[in-house]
């Protein structure tokens, strides 16, 4: 009788359960995916320059200073929508962005930069998506927040707005001061 009872329990118990599951899900945030490159050195890379298929680009090429790495392509009608504020970022800030063409054409790439003007201090050309694959890449856009030594600090997923900007900022602001 008691094995009974208890057998009747067993569907509630899994019921209430997945409840708890999916009411956990909804407080998620779907823009913050997790990364688990955060605190890790930006994957080493040897590719190629946008602009010049002669020029090889590293991960060395990322040092120096606290940046911003942003993953776009020309069929990424968000990119286009954040563009104006990474030329406000790139031009009046005076923040270094590198940027990762990614999955694209490369002469379309290139009249997308002289049509609505480049922001990127360099551009790397990722039309495999291999650099992409090792960044865990969701899709364009994405940015990622560089320490001094390349190493990734933040990752936003989707474009970037003002808001998003003021807290790119204040973590930029306090990496330069860390030195």
């Amino acid at each position: 009788m008691n094995t009974r009872r208890l057998l009747l329990f067993i569907p509630l118990l899994i019921a209430i359960g997945l409840g708890v599951f999916l009411w956990k899900g909804l407080s998620l945030d779907p823009r913050e995916l997790p990364s688990a490159l955060i605190d890790k050195p930006f994957p080493e890379f040897e590719m190629a320059s946008l602009q010049d298929p002669d020029r090889q680009l590293t991960r060395e090429d990322l040092v120096g200073e606290p940046s911003l790495v942003n993953v776009w392509a020309t069929w990424c009608p968000s990119c286009k929508i954040e563009h104006p504020v990474l030329m406000n970022i790139a031009k009046k800030e005076g923040v270094k962005i590198y940027g990762v063409n990614y999955k694209d054409e490369r002469e379309a790439a290139k009249e997308w930069l002289q049509q609505y003007r480049d922001p990127y201090v360099l551009n790397i050309y990722d039309d495999e998506g291999r650099l992409g694959f090792d960044l865990g890449v969701y899709g364009a856009p994405e940015t990622y927040v560089l320490d001094a030594k390349g190493v990734i600090r933040y990752r936003h997923a989707g474009p970037v707005d003002q808001k998003t900007w003021i807290q790119l900022k204040g973590l930029l602001d306090e990496l330069r001061s860390q030195g």
